[in-house]
């Protein structure tokens, strides 16, 4: 007679798993949020894919075959004729890449110029206003070169042409003929078409970069490659969808690149979800203990129990893990029509990724496997005499000495990283430091020291919640027995507080980072464009005094500043020193002080660049003694910067200093912002700025004009990295909060006798509804002050590695926004346990005996 599947012990297992899915749904929980993100990564890959790949638009769709040099000649007329008249080819244009600096302005500028047929199949470009340049002498601008070269059809341009023996420069008036919009997504600068004879006339350019021709529909591509390459030896002849297909390619990548940061980041979260099913199935096994001892005592041995233990974990991530990926392509589905009610236009994945969705499921099933070994382990040695006792909780004893020890150690190794690295840091300038190396290490310690954290979480608990809830004492009874009982059960409460803890760690410690490079990013850009135009004398002089007194009567500028730099020697070395008012640099750029303060400066005093105060070993309040013409000078340092000092100073003095140490009083440099930010508004800006330089004292060259504030534009990208790296870490939070939520859930099924013995005691519902929404918000406060404890010293030392001039900024509005949104959402997470527990019924609760 065969034996019925339940007798067996992994049907015992099966059964209890139907007899109960509601708890082993919460044991799978963590994982299908891992499974979820992790799969959400791969849809979002696939939607970004799609969409770049449907809007981007580079070589035509008509180029049938592109031919380049290869390895041979030049593509010259002669080579340009030869591929026309060969068979099979319909039409062929020769493509030139070029540029050409813009006269007529004291403003250097630039004008990328390519060569397009304007029309036709062909054609990257459209006409929108005026006509396509169909002779010497003319040229079509892009809608980006009319804005801000202040550009209309009929306008002239002058470009500066070099002479063929490389002394002098030629002038060439050409006349726009139109404006064109580029039909290619990936223009990025001011560009000028014009017809490739014309433009190799203009440029005298003997060839082309490449050739794009279409064939006759009757005669194969191939065939007509085969062809073209024997009429031009030498010459690569690739097909259209190919070099489509390549481009693509390197747009997707380039659209992806934080995608790849964000699957570092993710395997963070799916560490956390580790650990948190790690907790909930130590909690469900415990309450499950004496039916453990029942199959022990029935002849199981602790091997099969094990195994059917483990079997049932994997069983639940792979459940968990199908679930997760569902709800998430389901999501990838819903993403682009709702994008497209926003406004954005998202493509739609053709269809599921069945290898990542396999992949992502298996995944799932191992992470669950791994996740359980330990618990089903521990749980596998019960006594047979277990099945006499009632169920229990598990919770052992923290801090076994094993465990304690391997804290310890834990911590000992992460300490002795980090003061390596610390003694290690590199001084402001220190080109030779190997950052990429010293971040892997601090990363290292970090690992090691939340290895020590969970180790320790147990013994840490304790003191740390004696001392943040001291305010939930004082609230009544349903504070204390909420402090009572997470401290009462404190291994339980650190394997949840220590998920908590990391996610904390993380974003805290990016906020930190983030800011305190941010501060840096506004000093450098205040530092490179301290101004939007820079003007000096060639030969290094002085400049006309009258000078910035015209510029500012321009209602086109703005903020006209005039100053003086000279050069002076500090020990054995020359600098140079300048009156310079830094609270006349640009506003709101962000420029800062190291040490000391950038406020007025009192006689005798100076503000020194990061190197120099370095060099010098001086910070705010110090003395240093600076040569002018052999003239010593005795300075009290006011301030030191975080880096260099706007335009090249490395000293900075009050202008009565510099008089005094003998500097000639006409200024060597001015500088002025556009009145309006504006395209328009710079553009008014550049002409203003020519015309006072125009004449034989000030201009014909004498007098530079930079647009410095072109050289450093401002720059999104740490900005969107940081942002994408924080939405990925709060995944980590959200696994966490899951984490309280299943803890919280079991713990109340688990402690049924207790709270009926409470509302037994007078205790009313709404106190047992707030005990356990004060006890799960406390599993908040525990991980963000644990988190925050740790995260601190190690952001501190990632803004010193990766940026030794960045001053540490701590953002305490955000990380208090962050800690108290954390307490409010773990307390959330309880509201539905909490209402669970304050419906015990005094009279069920007292007669239970499970």
């Amino acid at each position: 007679m065969s034996t019925p599947w339940r007798a067996t012990v992994l049907g015992s297992q099966v059964a209890e798993l139907l007899r109960r899915p509601g708890r082993f749904a919460a044991t799978g929980l963590s994982l299908l949020i891992a499974a979820f993100v992790v799969f959400g990564a791969v849809m979002a890959q696939q939607i970004i894919t799609a969409t770049v790949v449907d809007r981007f638009r580079g070589t035509p769709d008509a180029v049938s075959l592109v031919v380049t040099p290869g390895e041979g000649a030049d593509l010259d007329e002669a080579r340009l004729g030869a591929i026309r008249r060969t068979p099979g080819v319909t039409e062929a244009v020769g493509r030139i890449d070029g540029g050409l600096p813009v006269g007529g302005s004291a403003v250097e500028r630039y004008l990328a110029l390519a060569a397009d047929p304007g029309g036709g199949p062909l054609a990257r470009v459209r006409p929108v206003d005026g006509t396509y340049p169909s002779g010497p002498g003319r040229l079509a601008v892009d809608t980006r070169a009319a804005r801000e070269f202040g550009l209309v059809p009929g306008s002239t341009l002058t470009l500066l042409l070099p002479e063929a023996d490389g002394d002098g420069t030629r002038h060439v008036r050409v006349r726009v003929s139109g404006i064109v919009r580029s039909t290619a997504t990936d223009a990025a600068e001011p560009t000028g078409y014009a017809p490739g004879p014309e433009l190799a006339r203009l440029l005298g350019t003997p060839g082309h970069s490449r050739v794009d021709l279409r064939t006759d529909t009757s005669a194969g591509a191939a065939e007509t490659a085969e062809r073209i390459r024997r009429a031009v030896p030498g010459a690569l002849v690739r097909s259209g969808e190919e070099v489509r297909d390549e481009e693509a390619r390197a747009a997707v990548a380039e659209a992806s690149d934080s995608l790849e940061l964000v699957a570092v980041f993710l395997a963070v979260a799916v560490g956390a979800a580790v650990l948190v099913a790690t907790s909930t199935f130590r909690i469900v096994f415990a309450r499950r203990v004496r039916q453990l001892a029942l199959l022990r005592a029935l002849g199981a041995t602790s091997r099969r129990l094990a195994a059917a233990l483990v079997t049932e974990g994997a069983v639940v991530g792979l459940l968990a893990g199908t679930a997760g990926v569902l709800a998430a392509w389901g999501c990838g589905r819903l993403v682009p029509p709702v994008a497209a009610r926003f406004g954005h236009d998202l493509s739609v994945p053709s269809s599921i990724p069945p290898a990542q969705a396999v992949l992502t499921v298996l995944g799932t099933g191992l992470l669950a496997a791994v996740a359980v070994l330990a618990p089903s382990l521990t749980a596998a040695r019960v006594s047979p005499l277990q099945a006499l006792r009632t169920a229990t909780s598990g919770e052992s004893a923290a801090g076994g000495a094993g465990r304690t020890l391997l804290g310890l150690l834990c911590a000992a190794g992460a300490a002795l990283l980090a003061w390596q690295q610390y003694a290690g840091l590199p001084e402001p300038g220190d080109a030779g430091y190997d950052r990429f190396a010293a971040l892997t290490v601090v990363v290292l310690s970090g690992g090691l020291a939340f290895l020590a954290l969970v180790a320790l979480g147990p013994l840490l608990v304790r003191p740390v919640l004696a001392a943040v809830a001291v305010p939930l004492r004082r609230t009544g009874a349903a504070g204390r027995l909420a402090v009572a009982g997470v401290g009462g059960a404190s291994a339980r409460a650190a394997s949840v507080s220590v998920v908590v803890a990391l996610g904390v760690c993380l974003v805290g410690a990016t906020l930190v980072c983030l800011a305190s490079l941010e501060a840096y990013e506004r000093y450098r850009q205040a530092v490179e464009a301290p101004a939007d135009f820079r003007l000096y004398a060639e030969d290094g002089g002085t400049l006309d005094r009258t000078l910035a007194a015209d510029l500012a009567a321009r209602p086109e500028l703005t903020g006209v500043t005039a100053f003086r730099t000279a050069e002076v020697v500090e020990g054995a070395r020359s600098a140079t020193v300048s009156d310079l008012d830094l609270g006349t640099v640009r506003p709101g750029t962000g420029l800062t002080a190291r040490t000391g303060s950038l406020g007025p400066l009192a006689p005798a005093h100076v503000v020194v660049d990061a190197d120099h105060a370095h060099r010098l070993g001086v910070e705010a309040g110090d003395r240093v003694t600076l040569a002018f013409e052999g003239r010593p000078v005795r300075l009290t340092v006011a301030a030191t910067l975080p880096g260099a000092g706007p335009h090249g100073g490395n000293f900075f003095v009050r202008a009565a200093d510099l008089t005094r140490m003998g500097a000639d009083p006409a200024p060597t440099v001015v500088t002025a912002d556009a009145a309006q930010g504006s395209a328009q508004g710079r553009t008014r800006a550049h002409r203003a700025v020519t015309a006072e330089l125009t004449g034989p004292e000030r201009g014909h060259g004498r007098v530079v004009a930079e647009d410095t504030a072109a050289e450093a534009g401002p720059s999104d990208d740490l900005r969107t990295t940081a942002t994408t790296v924080i939405m990925v870490l709060g995944l980590t939070v959200l696994v966490a909060v899951a984490g309280v939520a299943t803890t919280a859930s079991l713990t109340v099924v688990e402690r049924g006798r207790e709270f009926g013995l409470l509302r037994a005691l007078g205790l009313g519902g709404a106190a047992v509804h707030r005990m356990v929404t004060a006890e799960c918000a406390l599993h908040g406060v525990l991980g963000g002050v644990l988190g925050l404890a740790l995260g601190m010293p190690y952001a501190w030392l990632v803004v010193r590695v990766a940026e030794a001039s960045a001053p540490f900024t701590v953002p305490a509005g955000r990380l208090a926004a962050v800690f108290g949104a954390l307490v409010l959402v773990t307390a959330a997470a309880g509201t539905v346990p909490a209402l669970r527990a304050s419906r015990t019924s005094p009279t069920v609760a007292v007669a239970r005996n499970d």
